[in-house]
């Protein structure tokens, strides 16, 4: 009797010693493809999730800025042109587009091909 529990005994430290073995492979392991995979990371020139967060919040904030200064710069053209401001969201929607084009035009209209003092270039339009 006294044989068998020596045995057992035995073989339960031989199977905890292997266990305890075994799970410092595996943290081994796991540190290694760890390492592995930043390194991998570092040089796909990944961003964090963190840096990304702050990154799209920076271009909220921006994206609303720039909303506020072009309803507010519709507001000061309005004002400046002796008519009423139209409201902030629909004059900052409508007033970017339209400007671009009669400003280019009007310059063009003012001042003859050619003319230096006027600010345009001297090469003839090729465009059409």
């Amino acid at each position: 009797m006294q044989s068998e529990n020596r045995f057992i005994d035995d073989l339960t430290r031989m199977m905890s010693g292997a266990m305890s073995a075994a799970g410092g492979v595996r943290e081994e392991a796991e540190a290694r493809m760890r390492q592995h995979f930043e390194g991998l990371f570092a040089r796909m020139d990944l961003v964090r999730r963190e840096e990304f967060n702050v990154v799209r919040d920076m271009a909220a904030l921006a994206r609303q800025e720039n909303e506020r200064l072009a309803a507010r710069v519709a507001e000061l053209e309005g004002a400046l042109a002796g008519g009423k401001a139209a409201p902030k969201k629909a004059a900052a929607k409508k007033a970017a587009p339209k400007k671009a084009a009669p400003k280019k035009a009007a310059a063009k209209a003012a001042a003859p091909a050619g003319n230096a003092a006027a600010g345009t270039d001297q090469t003839p339009d090729t465009d059409s």
